[in-house]
Protein backbone atom coordinates (compact mmCIF):
# COMPACT_ATOMS: atom_id res chain seq x y z
CA UNK A 1 0.00 0.00 0.00
CA UNK A 2 1.09 3.29 -0.41
CA UNK A 3 2.78 5.68 1.96
CA UNK A 4 0.99 8.60 3.52
CA UNK A 5 2.80 11.01 5.82
CA UNK A 6 0.42 13.23 8.13
CA UNK A 7 2.12 16.80 9.00
CA UNK A 8 1.04 18.52 12.03
CA UNK A 9 3.18 21.41 14.35
CA UNK A 10 1.20 20.69 16.82
CA UNK A 11 1.47 17.80 19.41
CA UNK A 12 -0.54 14.66 18.51
CA UNK A 13 -2.80 15.50 21.77
CA UNK A 14 -3.71 18.76 20.22
CA UNK A 15 -4.55 17.71 16.52
CA UNK A 16 -7.60 15.32 16.56
CA UNK A 17 -8.25 15.34 13.33
CA UNK A 18 -4.69 14.33 12.82
CA UNK A 19 -4.92 11.20 15.11
CA UNK A 20 -8.91 10.23 13.44
CA UNK A 21 -6.83 10.09 9.76
CA UNK A 22 -3.89 8.39 10.68
CA UNK A 23 -5.51 5.71 12.80
CA UNK A 24 -8.11 5.74 9.47
CA UNK A 25 -5.51 4.99 6.86
CA UNK A 26 -3.68 2.74 9.16
CA UNK A 27 -7.03 0.98 9.37
CA UNK A 28 -7.27 0.90 5.87
CA UNK A 29 -4.20 -0.47 5.27
CA UNK A 30 -2.02 2.57 4.13
CA UNK A 31 1.47 2.66 5.55
CA UNK A 32 1.25 5.80 7.64
CA UNK A 33 3.41 8.57 9.18
CA UNK A 34 2.85 11.52 11.36
CA UNK A 35 5.31 14.17 11.82
CA UNK A 36 4.26 16.53 14.49
CA UNK A 37 5.90 19.15 16.67
CA UNK A 38 7.07 19.11 20.59
CA UNK A 39 7.00 22.59 22.21
CA UNK A 40 4.66 22.39 24.97
CA UNK A 41 5.91 20.48 27.93
CA UNK A 42 2.81 19.34 29.41
CA UNK A 43 1.56 17.86 26.47
CA UNK A 44 4.16 15.41 26.03
CA UNK A 45 2.31 13.08 28.48
CA UNK A 46 -0.39 13.11 26.57
CA UNK A 47 0.86 12.09 23.43
CA UNK A 48 2.91 9.48 25.05
CA UNK A 49 -0.30 7.82 25.98
CA UNK A 50 -1.23 8.13 22.16
CA UNK A 51 1.51 6.51 20.71
CA UNK A 52 1.11 3.80 23.17
CA UNK A 53 -1.93 2.80 21.49
CA UNK A 54 -1.21 4.10 18.04
CA UNK A 55 -1.05 1.59 14.65
CA UNK A 56 0.95 3.96 12.94
CA UNK A 57 4.30 5.01 13.17
CA UNK A 58 5.46 8.60 14.65
CA UNK A 59 8.36 11.43 14.55
CA UNK A 60 8.33 14.13 16.58
CA UNK A 61 10.61 16.79 15.93
CA UNK A 62 11.73 18.70 19.18
CA UNK A 63 12.23 22.77 18.42
CA UNK A 64 11.93 23.47 22.54
CA UNK A 65 13.44 26.35 23.89
CA UNK A 66 17.00 25.45 24.21
CA UNK A 67 17.42 22.78 21.26
CA UNK A 68 20.03 23.25 18.97
CA UNK A 69 18.87 25.79 16.58
CA UNK A 70 15.47 26.61 17.56
CA UNK A 71 17.00 29.95 18.79
CA UNK A 72 18.62 30.97 15.19
CA UNK A 73 15.34 29.82 13.33
CA UNK A 74 13.24 32.06 15.28
CA UNK A 75 16.13 35.17 14.57
CA UNK A 76 15.44 34.11 11.15
CA UNK A 77 11.34 33.80 10.99
CA UNK A 78 11.48 37.65 12.71
CA UNK A 79 14.44 38.51 9.71
CA UNK A 80 11.68 37.33 7.12
CA UNK A 81 8.42 38.85 8.36
CA UNK A 82 10.31 41.87 7.91
CA UNK A 83 11.45 41.16 4.37
CA UNK A 84 8.34 39.95 3.06
CA UNK A 85 7.16 43.45 3.78
CA UNK A 86 9.30 44.67 0.45
CA UNK A 87 9.30 41.22 -1.09
CA UNK A 88 6.37 38.27 -2.42
CA UNK A 89 8.27 34.71 -1.78
CA UNK A 90 6.60 31.81 -0.55
CA UNK A 91 9.77 30.63 1.30
CA UNK A 92 10.11 33.61 2.99
CA UNK A 93 6.22 33.80 4.03
CA UNK A 94 6.50 29.70 4.97
CA UNK A 95 9.68 30.47 7.37
CA UNK A 96 7.39 34.05 8.26
CA UNK A 97 4.46 32.12 9.34
CA UNK A 98 5.89 29.31 11.58
CA UNK A 99 10.11 29.09 12.12
CA UNK A 100 10.14 25.38 12.08
CA UNK A 101 8.01 25.18 8.77
CA UNK A 102 11.12 23.49 7.14
CA UNK A 103 12.06 21.42 9.77
CA UNK A 104 8.66 19.81 9.69
CA UNK A 105 9.34 19.67 6.03
CA UNK A 106 12.94 18.02 6.02
CA UNK A 107 11.70 15.33 8.50
CA UNK A 108 8.79 14.41 6.31
CA UNK A 109 10.71 14.51 3.24
CA UNK A 110 13.24 11.89 4.63
CA UNK A 111 10.05 9.27 4.78
CA UNK A 112 9.74 9.08 1.22
CA UNK A 113 6.19 9.29 1.27
CA UNK A 114 3.60 9.19 -2.05
CA UNK A 115 1.47 11.95 0.00
CA UNK A 116 1.64 14.32 2.20
CA UNK A 117 -1.02 15.77 4.06
CA UNK A 118 -0.63 18.60 5.62
CA UNK A 119 -2.43 20.19 8.80
CA UNK A 120 -2.08 23.44 10.29
CA UNK A 121 -1.56 26.02 8.25
CA UNK A 122 2.39 25.84 8.71
CA UNK A 123 1.61 22.42 7.87
CA UNK A 124 0.68 23.65 4.48
CA UNK A 125 3.98 24.81 3.24
CA UNK A 126 5.56 21.51 4.94
CA UNK A 127 3.82 19.23 2.79
CA UNK A 128 4.64 20.63 -0.26
CA UNK A 129 8.20 21.17 0.16
CA UNK A 130 8.20 17.63 1.08
CA UNK A 131 6.55 16.47 -1.91
CA UNK A 132 8.48 18.63 -4.01
CA UNK A 133 11.73 17.13 -2.27
CA UNK A 134 9.80 13.50 -2.87
CA UNK A 135 8.69 13.84 -6.27
CA UNK A 136 5.32 13.35 -5.01
CA UNK A 137 2.33 15.31 -4.28
CA UNK A 138 0.22 17.09 -1.19
CA UNK A 139 -2.36 17.44 0.31
CA UNK A 140 -4.58 20.27 2.79
CA UNK A 141 -6.92 20.14 5.61
CA UNK A 142 -9.00 23.28 6.14
CA UNK A 143 -9.72 22.80 9.56
CA UNK A 144 -9.74 26.78 9.91
CA UNK A 145 -10.36 30.11 8.10
CA UNK A 146 -6.89 30.76 8.07
CA UNK A 147 -7.53 34.84 7.12
CA UNK A 148 -9.66 35.22 9.98
CA UNK A 149 -8.28 32.70 11.98
CA UNK A 150 -7.23 35.19 14.96
CA UNK A 151 -7.57 38.67 15.68
CA UNK A 152 -4.33 39.34 14.45
CA UNK A 153 -4.97 37.42 11.52
CA UNK A 154 -7.83 39.44 10.67
CA UNK A 155 -6.39 42.73 11.26
CA UNK A 156 -2.53 42.83 11.23
CA UNK A 157 -1.64 43.58 7.29
CA UNK A 158 1.60 42.01 8.10
CA UNK A 159 0.39 39.04 9.05
CA UNK A 160 -2.61 38.51 6.65
CA UNK A 161 0.35 39.27 3.76
CA UNK A 162 1.88 36.20 5.04
CA UNK A 163 -1.14 33.96 5.27
CA UNK A 164 -2.57 35.15 1.47
CA UNK A 165 1.04 33.96 -0.09
CA UNK A 166 1.10 30.92 1.43
CA UNK A 167 -2.77 29.76 0.68
CA UNK A 168 -1.80 31.96 -2.97
CA UNK A 169 0.72 29.59 -4.09
CA UNK A 170 0.02 26.11 -2.03
CA UNK A 171 -3.54 25.74 -2.03
CA UNK A 172 -4.65 25.31 -5.62
CA UNK A 173 -1.63 22.77 -6.24
CA UNK A 174 -3.12 20.47 -3.57
CA UNK A 175 -4.19 16.96 -5.21
CA UNK A 176 -6.46 16.82 -1.84
CA UNK A 177 -8.34 19.15 0.19
CA UNK A 178 -10.76 18.67 2.87
CA UNK A 179 -12.50 21.46 5.17
CA UNK A 180 -13.74 20.91 8.93
CA UNK A 181 -17.19 22.87 8.24
CA UNK A 182 -19.26 24.27 5.13
CA UNK A 183 -18.66 27.75 5.60
CA UNK A 184 -14.99 27.22 6.26
CA UNK A 185 -15.11 25.34 2.63
CA UNK A 186 -16.82 27.84 1.21
CA UNK A 187 -15.39 30.90 2.66
CA UNK A 188 -12.26 29.63 1.24
CA UNK A 189 -13.28 29.14 -2.23
CA UNK A 190 -14.66 32.86 -1.82
CA UNK A 191 -10.88 33.68 -1.15
CA UNK A 192 -8.66 31.16 -3.51
CA UNK A 193 -10.84 29.39 -5.72
CA UNK A 194 -10.36 26.26 -4.30
CA UNK A 195 -12.90 23.40 -3.53
CA UNK A 196 -12.60 21.40 -0.43
CA UNK A 197 -14.49 18.17 0.35
CA UNK A 198 -16.34 18.80 3.88
CA UNK A 199 -15.23 16.46 6.48
CA UNK A 200 -16.35 16.93 9.89
CA UNK A 201 -14.93 16.70 13.44
CA UNK A 202 -16.64 13.72 14.40
CA UNK A 203 -15.11 10.82 16.64
CA UNK A 204 -15.47 7.07 16.09
CA UNK A 205 -17.84 5.25 18.15
CA UNK A 206 -15.44 3.36 20.13
CA UNK A 207 -14.90 6.77 22.21
CA UNK A 208 -18.81 6.44 23.35
CA UNK A 209 -19.60 4.78 26.50
CA UNK A 210 -21.16 1.27 26.13
CA UNK A 211 -24.76 2.88 26.84
CA UNK A 212 -26.52 5.93 26.99
CA UNK A 213 -26.32 7.94 30.48
CA UNK A 214 -29.47 9.18 32.39
CA UNK A 215 -28.24 11.34 35.42
CA UNK A 216 -30.40 11.36 38.59
CA UNK A 217 -32.96 14.64 38.62
CA UNK A 218 -31.66 18.16 39.61
CA UNK A 219 -32.00 19.23 43.07
CA UNK A 220 -29.93 21.74 45.45
CA UNK A 221 -27.85 18.40 45.87
CA UNK A 222 -27.29 17.26 42.65
CA UNK A 223 -27.07 20.20 40.56
CA UNK A 224 -27.10 20.45 36.56
CA UNK A 225 -23.50 19.94 35.59
CA UNK A 226 -22.84 22.20 32.59
CA UNK A 227 -19.63 21.22 31.18
CA UNK A 228 -17.07 22.61 28.42
CA UNK A 229 -13.78 21.88 27.39
CA UNK A 230 -10.64 22.67 24.77
CA UNK A 231 -7.06 22.68 24.75
CA UNK A 232 -6.98 26.03 26.79
CA UNK A 233 -9.37 27.60 28.82
CA UNK A 234 -8.93 31.52 28.77
CA UNK A 235 -10.77 35.17 27.33
CA UNK A 236 -12.40 35.04 23.85
CA UNK A 237 -14.33 32.01 24.16
CA UNK A 238 -17.72 32.87 25.83
CA UNK A 239 -16.82 31.58 28.98
CA UNK A 240 -17.16 35.25 30.84
CA UNK A 241 -20.99 35.52 29.71
CA UNK A 242 -21.68 31.67 30.59
CA UNK A 243 -21.04 32.13 34.25
CA UNK A 244 -23.53 35.44 34.20
CA UNK A 245 -26.00 33.10 32.43
CA UNK A 246 -25.31 30.28 35.22
CA UNK A 247 -26.26 33.39 38.13
CA UNK A 248 -29.60 34.01 36.64
CA UNK A 249 -30.98 30.55 36.50
CA UNK A 250 -33.24 29.55 39.21
CA UNK A 251 -31.98 25.72 38.51
CA UNK A 252 -29.15 24.62 40.49
CA UNK A 253 -26.45 24.58 38.57
CA UNK A 254 -22.03 23.94 38.64
CA UNK A 255 -19.93 24.71 36.03
CA UNK A 256 -17.05 22.10 34.71
CA UNK A 257 -14.28 23.20 32.59
CA UNK A 258 -11.63 21.26 31.29
CA UNK A 259 -8.27 21.87 29.55
CA UNK A 260 -4.97 23.89 30.87
CA UNK A 261 -5.62 27.33 32.26
CA UNK A 262 -3.55 29.85 33.91
CA UNK A 263 -3.71 30.93 37.20
CA UNK A 264 -4.83 33.75 36.95
CA UNK A 265 -7.22 33.35 34.35
CA UNK A 266 -8.80 30.77 36.86
CA UNK A 267 -8.77 33.66 39.35
CA UNK A 268 -10.42 36.35 37.10
CA UNK A 269 -13.34 33.98 36.37
CA UNK A 270 -14.21 32.84 39.70
CA UNK A 271 -13.76 36.51 40.74
CA UNK A 272 -16.42 37.37 38.34
CA UNK A 273 -18.90 34.31 39.11
CA UNK A 274 -18.71 35.38 42.22
CA UNK A 275 -19.77 38.73 41.50
CA UNK A 276 -22.41 37.61 39.04
CA UNK A 277 -23.57 35.66 42.08
CA UNK A 278 -23.29 31.80 40.86
CA UNK A 279 -23.49 30.14 44.38
CA UNK A 280 -21.32 27.11 43.13
CA UNK A 281 -17.17 27.62 42.77
CA UNK A 282 -16.38 26.91 38.49
CA UNK A 283 -14.67 23.32 38.59
CA UNK A 284 -11.45 23.67 36.34
CA UNK A 285 -10.81 19.88 35.34
CA UNK A 286 -7.58 18.42 34.43
CA UNK A 287 -6.47 18.18 30.54
CA UNK A 288 -7.13 14.31 29.34
CA UNK A 289 -6.21 12.62 26.40
CA UNK A 290 -8.45 12.98 23.51
CA UNK A 291 -9.30 9.19 23.17
CA UNK A 292 -11.24 9.98 26.63
CA UNK A 293 -13.53 13.23 25.78
CA UNK A 294 -16.04 11.78 24.99
CA UNK A 295 -16.64 9.40 27.84
CA UNK A 296 -15.93 12.25 30.00
CA UNK A 297 -18.95 14.55 28.53
CA UNK A 298 -20.83 11.74 29.32
CA UNK A 299 -21.76 12.41 32.52
CA UNK A 300 -22.43 16.32 32.16
CA UNK A 301 -26.46 17.39 32.07
CA UNK A 302 -25.43 20.18 29.14
CA UNK A 303 -22.46 20.72 26.95
CA UNK A 304 -21.76 24.26 25.73
CA UNK A 305 -20.76 24.82 22.01
CA UNK A 306 -21.03 28.59 22.67
CA UNK A 307 -18.67 29.80 19.75
CA UNK A 308 -18.01 33.77 19.66
CA UNK A 309 -19.08 35.42 16.27
CA UNK A 310 -15.22 37.41 16.18
CA UNK A 311 -12.88 36.19 14.82
CA UNK A 312 -14.60 35.60 11.69
CA UNK A 313 -13.56 31.89 11.90
CA UNK A 314 -15.38 30.91 14.42
CA UNK A 315 -18.40 32.50 13.07
CA UNK A 316 -17.68 29.91 10.44
CA UNK A 317 -16.71 27.07 12.07
CA UNK A 318 -18.16 23.69 13.88
CA UNK A 319 -15.95 22.23 16.20
CA UNK A 320 -14.80 19.31 18.15
CA UNK A 321 -17.23 20.23 21.09
CA UNK A 322 -20.37 19.99 18.88
CA UNK A 323 -19.83 16.45 17.64
CA UNK A 324 -18.18 15.11 21.46
CA UNK A 325 -21.61 15.96 23.11
CA UNK A 326 -23.41 14.40 20.21
CA UNK A 327 -21.13 10.74 20.37
CA UNK A 328 -21.38 11.57 24.56
CA UNK A 329 -25.66 11.48 24.26
CA UNK A 330 -25.97 14.47 26.12
CA UNK A 331 -27.80 18.04 25.16
CA UNK A 332 -25.92 20.79 24.01
CA UNK A 333 -26.36 24.60 24.28
CA UNK A 334 -25.39 26.17 20.92
CA UNK A 335 -24.67 29.87 20.55
CA UNK A 336 -25.92 31.56 17.56
CA UNK A 337 -23.37 31.87 15.03
CA UNK A 338 -23.55 31.37 11.41
CA UNK A 339 -22.26 27.90 11.40
CA UNK A 340 -24.31 26.66 14.11
CA UNK A 341 -27.45 28.66 13.32
CA UNK A 342 -27.14 26.83 10.15
CA UNK A 343 -26.66 23.32 12.07
CA UNK A 344 -28.77 23.63 14.62
CA UNK A 345 -31.79 21.75 12.14
CA UNK A 346 -29.77 19.09 11.93
CA UNK A 347 -28.93 18.38 15.68
CA UNK A 348 -32.96 18.87 16.51
CA UNK A 349 -34.35 17.77 19.60
CA UNK A 350 -30.33 17.47 20.82
CA UNK A 351 -29.35 21.12 21.37
CA UNK A 352 -30.83 24.71 22.23
CA UNK A 353 -29.89 27.42 19.55
CA UNK A 354 -29.39 30.65 21.89
CA UNK A 355 -27.79 34.10 21.83
CA UNK A 356 -25.49 33.72 25.06
CA UNK A 357 -24.94 37.72 25.42
CA UNK A 358 -28.88 37.96 26.12
CA UNK A 359 -28.33 36.85 29.66
CA UNK A 360 -31.73 36.76 30.72
CA UNK A 361 -33.06 35.27 28.08
CA UNK A 362 -30.81 31.95 27.55
CA UNK A 363 -31.10 31.77 31.52
CA UNK A 364 -34.95 31.14 31.36
CA UNK A 365 -34.36 28.73 28.07
CA UNK A 366 -32.07 26.97 30.09
CA UNK A 367 -34.09 26.91 33.41
CA UNK A 368 -37.47 25.63 31.04
CA UNK A 369 -34.91 23.10 29.64
CA UNK A 370 -33.87 21.78 32.54
CA UNK A 371 -37.72 22.27 34.28
CA UNK A 372 -39.11 19.31 32.18
CA UNK A 373 -37.61 16.00 32.94
CA UNK A 374 -39.57 14.77 29.30
CA UNK A 375 -37.82 17.20 27.26
CA UNK A 376 -34.82 16.24 28.81
CA UNK A 377 -35.05 12.89 28.20
CA UNK A 378 -35.81 13.08 24.75
CA UNK A 379 -32.63 15.67 24.17
CA UNK A 380 -30.17 12.49 25.62
CA UNK A 381 -31.90 10.13 23.20
CA UNK A 382 -31.97 11.99 20.18
CA UNK A 383 -28.26 13.23 20.74
CA UNK A 384 -27.04 9.53 21.38
CA UNK A 385 -29.06 8.84 18.26
CA UNK A 386 -27.52 10.96 16.08
CA UNK A 387 -23.80 10.35 17.38
CA UNK A 388 -24.35 6.41 16.95
CA UNK A 389 -25.99 6.63 13.08
CA UNK A 390 -24.60 9.78 11.67
CA UNK A 391 -22.42 11.78 13.13
CA UNK A 392 -19.43 9.30 13.77
CA UNK A 393 -16.01 9.02 12.56
CA UNK A 394 -17.34 5.53 11.21
CA UNK A 395 -19.48 6.79 9.53
CA UNK A 396 -17.52 9.90 8.35
CA UNK A 397 -14.06 8.25 7.37
CA UNK A 398 -15.11 6.57 4.28
CA UNK A 399 -15.41 10.66 2.42
CA UNK A 400 -11.47 11.17 3.79
CA UNK A 401 -10.46 7.87 2.43
CA UNK A 402 -12.11 8.66 -0.76
CA UNK A 403 -10.84 11.35 -1.56
CA UNK A 404 -6.99 10.02 -0.20
CA UNK A 405 -7.82 6.98 -2.67
CA UNK A 406 -8.49 9.91 -5.44
CA UNK A 407 -5.30 11.96 -4.48
CA UNK A 408 -3.17 9.22 -4.77
CA UNK A 409 -4.41 7.76 -8.53
CA UNK A 410 -4.05 11.13 -9.61
CA UNK A 411 -0.75 10.71 -7.98
CA UNK A 412 0.14 7.43 -9.98
CA UNK A 413 -1.22 9.18 -13.78
CA UNK A 414 0.85 12.40 -12.87
CA UNK A 415 4.22 9.67 -12.26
Amino acid sequence: MPRVCLITPGHLASTPRVLKEADALAAAGYDTHVVSGRHFGPGDPLDEEILARAAWRSMRVDFRDGRPGVLRRKILRRLARKLLSAVHAPSLAARAHHAETFTLAHAAASLGADLYLGHCLAGLPAAALAARAAGTRYGFDIEDFHDAETHEAATNPAERRIRRILQQTFLPNCASLTAAAPLIARATADAYGVNAQVILNVFPRSHAPAEPLMPAPITDARPARIYWFSQTVGPGRGLETMVEVLAHMRTPAELALRGFSAPDYRAELSARAARAGLRRPIQFLDPAPAGEMVRLAATADLGLSIEETSPRNRDLCLTNKLFVYLLAGIPQLLSNTRAQTMFAPEVGAAGLLADPNQIDETARTLDAFFGNPTRLAESRAAAWRLGQEKFCWDVEQYAFLNVVEQALGASRGHG
